[in-house]
């Protein structure tokens, strides 16, 4: 899951979002730090920007002023039929079935979502798609986050969103530096 994100560069790509990792993205406040340093296209369809703003939370105020601001841009999903056949099929809800008809239209290089089901319908679908643990991983790499604040907010991550242990726990030996062996990088045993 994390190597999608890892093996890509940060051009030449578009990426679209559905709800649950924006808000997640926005709640970990990683959103406009990784916008800022991404410099490509981040969309999201209309759908999925009338489920964010629901409400009056913090992550709603932070999207409309990304969406504002022109970081972001809301599209329109052209093929209807396409939207009802994926909710169909795979079981979503509407956003996150408009969500993969625009990554479809506008030939996105990867889709962000956290929804079970959505993964799913990526992986049939031949999409690739990464999630917000992911993006946090990812920050940290590029160091635009500091070990102990991309651990900090690894754990309120794992206080909000349903990931399962493994993955958290993946997620936090790759910002501690630690394989799988549980060697620190650039330790090795001698074999």
């Amino acid at each position: 899951m994390f190597d999608i994100v890892m093996q890509l560069s940060y051009t030449d790509f578009m990426i679209v979002f559905d709800a649950s990792t924006l808000i997640l993205l926005a709640k970990m406040e990683i959103l406009g730090l990784f916008i800022a340093d991404f410099g490509e296209k981040v969309a999201i369809p209309e759908k999925v920007k009338e489920e964010v703003l629901r409400g009056s939370r913090y992550e709603s105020a932070l999207i409309t002023k990304l969406i504002q601001e022109r970081a972001m841009d809301v599209l329109k999903v052209r093929d209807t039929k396409l939207v009802r056949r994926l909710i169909e099929d795979f079981n979503i809800d509407v956003g996150e079935a408009e969500m993969l008809a625009l990554g479809i239209q506008e030939k996105a290089s990867l889709a962000a979502t956290d929804d079970r089901n959505t993964i799913k319908a990526c992986k049939i679908m031949n999409l690739n798609f990464t999630t917000a643990i992911a993006f946090l991983v990812r920050a940290y790499e590029k160091r635009l986050l500091k070990r102990e604040d991309a651990l900090g907010k690894l754990q309120e991550l794992q206080s909000f969103a349903r990931y399962k242990r493994a993955i958290i726990e993946t997620a936090r030996r790759q910002i501690e530096g630690v394989d799988e062996h549980g060697e620190k990088d650039g330790e090795h045993t001698n074999e």
